[in-house]
């Protein structure tokens, strides 16, 4: 846009004697760049006197491009520049940008195991844990609750390719007799595993291991020492089984024991033994339990998580199973008759 009025002078003529009258008019020009930017310039234009109104005004107008065009290079060689305010004076906010990845926190290390000797016998320990196990056993039975299970097989990137799933609720009769009532199963998308009746027997009866004075002398349990469980403090065993019975499982691994409670609060280990036979092959992950207070002095299992490579004959495959125990609901009372002392009447 053109603004502003013509500034005349006169000067002479550069050629020596030439007596031509020239013309000098300055433009105030208002020009606006491609970045937004306005400002004000001055052009001056030096033309012969006999030029015609038109003339001028085209030869204004040829200045006029030929500066705009300079401008808009300058403009460009300055690079890219940013984007224009929006109307109300709102500065638009760049795009978000997704932020980098967390990095995963190194685990914890677990606290040490002392091997200061317990303030009491080591024998006497086990057996108090053993009969406490036989109580919390028949506590179990007492309550309905939720069991969630969950085994997926692993790819080389990371990611599940196969997968069973089964949820269960561990509910009573109306008569009272206690059975597994299946809510949700879906068709299982497993390939390159099958899961065997032991996998199922081992979910029902190794994973939540129970240690009682009945099961106690099957298995060799040695003592470890002391360490801390979160905020409990426990006796560590090392437990396995004495002999392996044809047809029979057990578990084998470590133990931890509460040393208020004398029960077991977490168990990490396997179920034993892996079936070979020819070609048939049954192998078995190594798993942790933990356990939760749920009632009283009892702690109940509501956790089991595994992950590990089992290794076969022709492949090995990274397997990940999680069981999850929740919803505890005690639905009937366990009586227990104690024997009270007899007094002897008192004679006259």
């Amino acid at each position: 846009m053109l603004a502003g009025a013509f500034l005349v002078k006169r000067r002479r003529a550069n050629s020596a004697g030439e007596k031509q009258r020239l013309l000098r008019r300055e433009l105030p020009i208002q020009l606006k760049g491609t970045n937004g930017a306005k400002g004000m310039r001055k052009v001056r234009l030096d033309v012969p006197g006999s030029f015609t109104e038109f003339g001028l005004r085209a030869a204004a107008l040829a200045a006029f491009f030929s500066l705009f065009c300079a401008l808009s290079l300058v403009a460009q060689e300055t690079g890219p520049m940013a984007p224009a305010a929006p109307r109300g004076g709102v500065t638009a906010a760049p795009p978000a940008q997704a932020p980098p990845p967390a990095k995963p926190s190194a685990p914890k290390p677990e606290p040490a195991i002392s091997k200061d000797p317990p303030s009491i016998p080591v024998d006497q320990i086990i057996q108090q844990f053993a009969q406490r196990e036989a109580e919390f056993r028949e506590e179990r039975e007492n309550f309905t609750y939720v069991q969630d299970f969950v085994v997926q097989t692993i790819d080389s990137g990371g990611r599940p390719d196969g997968e069973y799933r089964m949820t269960s609720d561990i509910v009573f009769t109306p008569a009272g007799k206690r059975y597994e009532n299946v809510t949700y199963a879906p068709p299982p998308t497993l390939e390159r595993i099958t899961l065997s009746q032991q996998d199922f027997d081992d979910l029902r009866n190794v994973q939540p291991f129970v240690l009682t004075t009945s099961e106690l002398p099957k298995y060799d349990v040695k003592y470890v020492g002391r360490q801390q469980v979160d905020e409990i403090s426990a006796y560590v065993f090392d437990v396995g089984p004495k002999k392996i019975e044809k047809n029979q499982r057990y578990f084998q691994g470590r133990i931890w024991v509460d040393d208020m409670d004398f029960e077991i609060v977490k168990t990490d280990g396997k179920a034993v033994p892996d079936i070979r036979k020819g070609d048939n092959e049954n192998v078995f992950p190594r798993f942790e339990t933990y356990r939760e207070n749920i009632e009283g002095h009892y702690w109940f299992p509501t956790y089991t998580h595994a992950d590990e490579v089992l290794h076969f004959k022709t492949s090995n495959v990274h397997l990940r199973m999680t069981v999850h125990y929740s919803d505890y609901k005690r639905f009937r009372v366990t009586m227990r008759l104690v024997p009270t002392p007899q007094t002897q009447p008192v004679k006259p």
